[in-house]
């Protein structure tokens, strides 16, 4: 709340620091006119006179063609401003005034390196200042080739969005580029690959990068888009292994002569955990979920710190299908800290177990006459701590909305992650016998309305255009209509308008010397 309040107020700041900005240029505008038009008299009396000839003189065509012209420019900035938000998905205006005005308000940097995720994850410390609320790379993502696909071939439809892609590019370019890859003709394809939008570009580079040498990530790359099965997509995982493996033993050897060994060790080393991980989830698509297991928990015990690619979510679903409940709650024991940041795999699995142990029996009728036990309050608790964390889950798992293919991305706390995690976890839910009786009658008593992620709110600044646009059309029209009027009412404002001015016109010219003033008039 306190983070919404903050936002809010800048938001607000900024608004009114554009608002104001805008009336104070038409009123520069405006005062730089009847200086050209006046001429700027010697002495003031005579400009307030020839000011208030000039306006009694101006017909109403000219408050016509003033309002019009107003709305014309209103209009305009108001289609950019909407095709900028259905574009890029927020206001230019606002965009402007947080990048250049909100540092000079002395406010804060919403991407400030303190405020970022680390990509190498080389300490669970760095994670603590990241907030939940941010969207992270799905632990669970299917392959595009293999799962993805299908979906294509069977509706024509696209699966991800050009959004979630994006995002999916960048983190290739971040975990399977590094700067020597210019040294390396193949990596050098395969740095372009990782940019290029179109599938069959990127598929064309991995397969002229790999006639010229084993390359890892394009066997990577061939194995996530151009695999049509996952026996297929194995295949070539398994081939990315060896030839990952024999760089990061080489780049292992040299990680200490510099900081571009540095770099690139790094960079096979997620290379490597990536494939390895990949593969694992894919014995656990084939059906072998003890190898996939095994395979986990071999590569979290050679990386422990490598924490970013969340294994330990792949290994609790996959301990799940097992039924290996005590081994899910060792790794929980290990992962729900709150040093760490939560998800709705941890926090819903939690649950899972803890209502486990009470939900075959559960009745919310006895519950209701005797009292809950201790294990029943337990699990309520469970539950209740998982809804706070994300409250869309429980529609998902209870089937009352439907389900749809996870994004390679996810919000934390929102919807896109409720699906991702419903996606591969109903099944778990199932199998127990009542946790889903005992989540429906706990949910509903916890039930708060939420947002859908990703909602766009129309930004501040579009629907100011819009009610400036409005309003100065209906000046325009209605001075087309009622000329004498408006131009009585026009006058009246304008009047009110220069009484400022002319009060302090008036005081200066009564302080300053006449010669003084008339130098300055000259000049």
């Amino acid at each position: 709340m306190a983070e919404a309040g903050t936002g809010f107020l800048e938001q607000l700041k900024s608004c009114i620091v554009w608002s104001w900005t805008y009336l104070w240029t038409l009123w520069f505008f405006i005062m730089l006119f009847l200086v050209y038009i006046l001429r700027v008299p010697l002495k003031i009396n005579d400009n307030l006179t020839t000011v208030s000839m000039f306006l009694n003189t101006l017909t109403p065509k000219f408050y016509v063609a003033l309002t019009g012209t107003s709305s014309l420019i209103s209009g305009i900035i108001l289609i950019f401003e909407w095709w900028y938000f259905r574009k890029y998905g927020t206001s230019f205006i606002e965009q402007v005034s947080v990048s250049h005005l909100r540092p000079l308000l002395g406010g804060v940097d919403n991407n400030s390196p303190n405020n970022s995720n680390t990509s190498n994850g080389d300490s669970d410390s760095n994670r603590q200042s990241v907030s939940e609320c941010k969207v992270w790379r799905n632990p669970l993502n299917l392959f595009r080739g293999a799962e993805y696909n299908r979906y294509t071939w069977v509706t024509g439809r696209e699966p991800l969005t050009y959004y979630d892609m994006n995002l999916s590019a960048q983190d290739h370019q971040t975990f399977f580029t590094c700067d020597t890859d210019h040294l390396r003709p193949a990596d050098a394809i395969m740095q372009k690959a990782w940019r290029e939008r179109n599938p069959q570009a990127r598929i064309s580079a991995a397969h002229e990068a790999l006639e010229l040498n084993e390359c890892a990530t394009a066997y990577i790359l061939l194995a996530e888009e151009e695999a049509t099965t996952i026996v297929e997509a194995e295949k070539l995982f398994k081939q990315a292994l060896k030839a990952g493996e024999g760089c990061y033993r080489r780049s292992q050897q040299l990680q200490h002569h510099g900081a571009q060994y540095e770099a690139q060790h790094r960079r096979d080393t997620n290379v490597l955990v990536y494939i390895k991980r990949r593969l694992a989830m894919c014995a656990r698509k084939l059906g072998r979920t003890r190898e996939a297991v095994k395979m986990m928990r071999d590569l979290m015990k050679e990386f422990p710190l490598l924490s970013m690619f969340n294994i330990h979510e792949n290994l609790l679903e996959a301990l799940l299908e097992l039924q290996a409940y005590a081994d899910v709650q060792a790794v929980l024991a290990k992962y729900d800290d709150i040093s760490l940041p939560k998800s709705a795999t941890i926090c819903y699995t939690a649950a899972l177990l803890k209502a486990r142990a009470v939900s075959d029996k559960f009745s919310p009728e006895a519950a209701s006459r005797r009292g809950l036990s201790t294990a029943e309050m337990n699990a309520v608790e469970a539950i209740h701590r998982a809804v706070e964390f994300n409250p869309h889950v429980p529609k998902y798992l209870l089937e009352m909305k439907s389900l749809i293919l996870p994004p390679e991305h996810i919000l934390k706390r929102g919807d896109s992650e409720a699906i991702a995690y419903a996606f591969f976890h109903l099944q778990h839910w199932k199998r127990v016998e009542g946790a889903l009786n005992l989540l429906h009658c706990t949910w509903e008593g916890t039930f708060h309305e939420v947002s859908v992620y990703p909602k766009k709110e129309l930004p501040f600044f579009i629907l100011f255009t819009a009610g400036l646009c409005s309003l100065t059309a209906m000046l325009a029209l209605l001075t087309h209509q009622f000329p004498e009027l408006m131009g009585v009412f026009a006058k009246a404002f304008l009047s009110t308008l220069f009484a400022p001015l002319n009060f302090v016109m008036e005081k200066v010219e009564s302080i300053l010397p006449s010669s003084l003033w008339h130098q300055l008039t000259r000049i």
